[in-house]
């Protein structure tokens, strides 16, 4: 039967949420963070000030979410945990650690009794705190000492067992890809609604886009919260992003599977950040070397560039010889 305490390392965003959630359905939390948490006082959580308390204060099989920020950080956790834990305990990854890292971590602690489970979790921090989606995977028999919670944790059919370790970040990097993929073009399409030779009112279009139509999601949602907020697109053009998804598109290749798409979102990302333009500046430099190209803009290539084409796309029987006006 499953025991209802869990630790959880990390009270930032997502874990804190979590926490809060949790202890709100009935749940006893212990949860550790190495710097201060700002969490709000809540019947069933008790924040620690050690590892060793946490587990200590746990029942066995002890259970233990990590919700920090992906790479060595989480192999310090873990070797700080080991000594602490028993054989049977379960150690459960939250974050977007990469899943090959998942596998090779759950294969190490196999060896000494121990489980991973790799939990890929979305949603954001209104999911973490009112409902999430979690992508799970590891040995089955341990996934479904914790499956109980993540369930109460996850908004209807918000929840999935993937299969073996790895597969739960796995599943959970390519649906980070995705999401490059339709920000990218959400973006593009907002670039076209205001590039269109009347002003268009964007905030009525992405209401009426968001019902029925289409494109309707979370992210055109968001998408017009914003807009609304900064009355347009008031913020600095620099994206920042951890880098998941930049090992997806190195998975892709070694997969031979062609993702073009979240390829080209990812670059795009990088672009937004080349402060000092360096790529089109060295072109703007061959270009006035080879063809006499002006640096800046220039009255007479900007008229040429609107206005050197006559006629539209020519029909595909159209006799090569009759000019259209």
């Amino acid at each position: 039967m499953e025991n209802n305490k869990y630790g959880i390392i990390g009270l930032g965003k997502m874990g804190a949420n979590l926490a809060l959630q949790a202890a709100e359905k009935g749940y006893t939390i212990l949860g550790y963070d190495k710097f201060v948490p700002i969490i709000p006082e809540q019947q069933n959580l008790q924040i620690v000030d050690e590892l060793a308390t946490l587990v200590a204060g746990l029942d066995r099989p002890r259970k233990i979410f990590i919700y920090i920020p992906a790479g060595p950080a989480i192999d310090s956790v873990i070797t700080e945990l080991k000594p602490l834990l028993e054989e049977g305990d379960i150690i459960i990854d939250g974050g977007n650690s990469y899943w090959g890292d998942s596998i090779r971590r759950a294969e190490k602690l196999k060896e000494e009794g121990l489980h991973l489970i790799d939990c890929g979790t979305s949603g954001g921090i209104n999911g973490a705190r009112n409902g999430a989606c979690f992508m799970v995977g590891g040995d089955k028999d341990a996934v479904g000492q914790i499956e109980g919670l993540l369930r109460d944790l996850a908004v209807p059919h918000g929840y999935s067992y993937t299969g073996n370790s790895g597969s739960g970040h796995f599943v959970k990097l390519v649906h980070n890809g995705i999401e490059f993929g339709m920000l990218q073009a959400i973006g593009e399409g907002m670039a076209l609604l205001e590039g269109y030779r009347e002003k268009l009112d964007v905030s009525d279009i992405l209401h009426t886009w968001n019902h029925g139509s289409v494109v309707r999601s979370w992210l055109v949602e968001l998408m017009k919260q914003l807009y609304d907020e900064k009355q347009g697109y008031n913020v600095p053009s620099y994206v920042e992003d951890t880098g998941e998804v930049n090992w997806l598109v190195s998975d892709a290749m070694s997969m031979e599977v062609a993702i073009p798409v979240i390829a080209q979102s990812v670059m795009q990302l990088i672009a937004s950040r080349d402060g000092a333009n360096i790529a089109p500046r060295a072109i703007a430099m061959m270009r006035n070397g080879f063809g006499g190209h002006p640096f800046g803009p220039e009255a007479g290539i900007e008229h040429e560039r609107h206005f050197g084409r006559v006629g539209g796309f020519p029909p595909v029987n159209m006799d090569p010889g009759i000019v259209q006006s």
